[in-house]
């Protein structure tokens, strides 16, 4: 992979997801600006996919995806009810190697608040966090390596809008995301709103496809049934990203009914 320009993107291309070292993402960094603490956007995302991953009973989705996983714990802490195996998709050498370390070692005692909140929502989560990520199979890949029709459900959490600056290639990470679902599968993903691209502390900036409700609908609405899109405002306990608040989008790719809901 190429390196990241060493300052912030002017009037030349636009920068595409090779363009960033990603084996380089700043972990430490990220987490210490973003998850050393439940923030407000934090309870909002995870409110609204808890509400989405009751619908389905314990158990009741065999296998399904996060695209994209990072570092950020707290998607694959709320699907360890209804799934039975989750798959955390991530490219990045310097978040796998901390993911791996979380699931093999335990949870950095700054994610308890976050699973006490997942459970307080979803009753079906198991008392030990470490049992609900027992699930977890985190895999080293990219979009490039989804097979078309394989998860019951995918999640996908500030991903596609913070890894280019090229709207082509957004929209065909987009269209990835929703193929790896079978038909009548489930479709859950959060964007940051407006975010240009963006700094991780004193670090190079990244790129990023500044996208609105407007945008992920026309992504969106061809692709998918059901779609269900609502906001979040901008935290302000966060640091400064340029962004406007938060995304939540639900759909199903079109198709057979999904896995029967919870009883």
């Amino acid at each position: 992979m190429g390196r990241t320009p060493p300052g912030p993107p002017g009037a030349g291309r636009a920068r595409r997801n090779r363009d960033a070292d990603w084996n380089a993402w700043p972990v430490a960094d990220y987490l210490s600006e973003n998850y050393r603490g439940l923030h407000p956007c934090d309870v909002g995302v995870i409110r609204h996919h808890a509400a989405v991953y009751r619908r389905f009973a314990p158990g009741g989705l065999s296998r399904t995806l996060e695209l994209g996983a990072g570092p950020n714990l707290y998607p694959l802490m709320l699907a360890g009810a209804a799934s039975r195996a989750v798959d955390a998709l991530e490219p990045s050498a310097a978040s796998v190697r901390y993911l791996r370390g979380q699931l093999a070692h335990g949870v950095d005692d700054s994610w308890r608040p976050f699973y006490a909140l997942c459970r307080s929502l979803d009753p079906g989560l198991p008392a030990d966090c470490a049992e609900a990520l027992r699930r977890v199979r985190v895999v080293r890949g990219t979009a490039d390596d989804l097979v078309p029709g394989t998860y019951d459900l995918a999640s996908m959490n500030f991903v596609a809008e913070s890894v280019t600056e090229d709207f082509g290639e957004f929209t065909a990470l987009c269209d990835a995301f929703v193929r790896a679902v079978r038909p009548g599968g489930t479709l859950l993903a959060a964007f940051m709103e407006r975010m240009p691209s963006y700094r991780i502390g004193a670090g190079p900036f990244w790129p990023a496809c500044p996208v609105d409700e407007a945008i992920l609908r026309t992504v969106f609405a061809p692709r998918t049934t059901g779609l269900r899109i609502v906001g979040l405002p901008k935290d302000r306990t966060l640091p400064e990203y340029g962004d406007t608040g938060v995304l939540l989008l639900t759909a199903e790719r079109p198709g057979a009914s999904a896995p029967p809901p919870r009883g």
